[in-house]
């Protein structure tokens, strides 16, 4: 079976830039059947209702040694939709999405996603981790990720950074080097 290539994992490209909510547009969390969430966002897409489900890369040796990269959703089951009610409703209506979680502040969730999508374009190793992480406050001073605030822990003798996306209680991490960071604790 060919392996896709990479598809955009947020519609429209500006969706978390864009500053205020209009009258009857919210947030909503959709947790999705297993491994439907890009064909979730497929399906938004089409219908043109704003998303966003971060992907991450990943590259694997196949058994004849070649080298296939695929691109896998960063947060397992859950893609973040902005839209009407009508919209969640044929989100729902595609029969991809197991359950619809209302956000109440949208403006924590805007923010949480900002964070981990910039995380995600800087390039590094990310991935998902569940639940909360005791670790220390940080932010980060120098390189691509500059401004951006988290939870510094060491694991194998590497920093990682850890941005936290409250609703869900899951976060995204990076690995980071302790140059670019200062402590804020």
């Amino acid at each position: 079976m060919p392996i896709l290539a990479h598809e955009p994992d947020i519609f429209p490209a500006d969706l978390l830039d864009q500053d205020s909510t209009p009258p009857g547009v919210g947030w909503y969390v959709m947790q999705t059947l297993s491994r439907r969430e890009k064909q979730l966002m497929r399906r938004l897409r089409r219908l043109q209702i704003a998303h966003y489900g971060p992907l991450t890369e990943s590259r694997r040796r196949s058994p004849a040694g070649r080298i296939r990269t695929s691109y896998l959703p960063l947060f397992r089951g859950y893609v973040f939709l902005r839209g009407t009610e009508e919209q969640r409703w044929q989100a729902v209506s595609t029969g991809c999405v197991s359950n619809c979680m209302i956000v109440s502040d949208t403006a924590q969730l805007v923010h949480d996603l900002k964070r981990v999508q910039l995380l995600n374009q800087s390039g590094s190793d990310i991935r998902c981790e569940p639940g909360l992480l005791v670790g220390r406050r940080a932010i980060v001073v120098s390189g691509p990720m500059t401004g951006v605030e988290g939870i510094i822990t060491r694991q194998h003798s590497q920093h990682r950074l850890t941005v936290m996306v409250t609703f869900m209680q899951q976060g995204a991490s990076v690995t980071i080097d302790e140059a670019d960071i200062e402590l804020l604790d």
